[in-house]
């Protein structure tokens, strides 16, 4: 299992275009992928779950992800994160 903390650096936070894109790199991998914000956990390979993060520029979030890809998949969102989705 990998885990690690995150700020979102992006200047619109975690929205429907962030979120979409989160998710869809997560269903890329057979790995189990949660992200939690302020004690609340999700599936982060649910778009929902993303988005009830509610999660603006500046927050805090953990991922955390187990299984098979877990190496490739979590390079992927680490990546993702850091870049800010490629927004800024």
């Amino acid at each position: 299992m990998k885990k690690q903390q995150f700020t979102i650096v992006n200047r619109l936070g975690l929205h429907a275009r962030a979120a979409a894109q989160l998710v869809q790199t997560a269903n890329r991998f057979h790995a189990e992928v949660t992200v939690e914000k302020d004690g609340v956990e999700v599936n982060g390979k649910s778009i929902m779950g993303i988005l009830m993060l509610a999660a603006p520029k500046g927050s805090q979030i953990e991922v955390t992800v187990a299984g098979p890809d877990m190496e490739p998949a979590f390079a992927a969102i680490a990546q993702l994160i850091e870049n800010g989705f490629g927004e800024d």
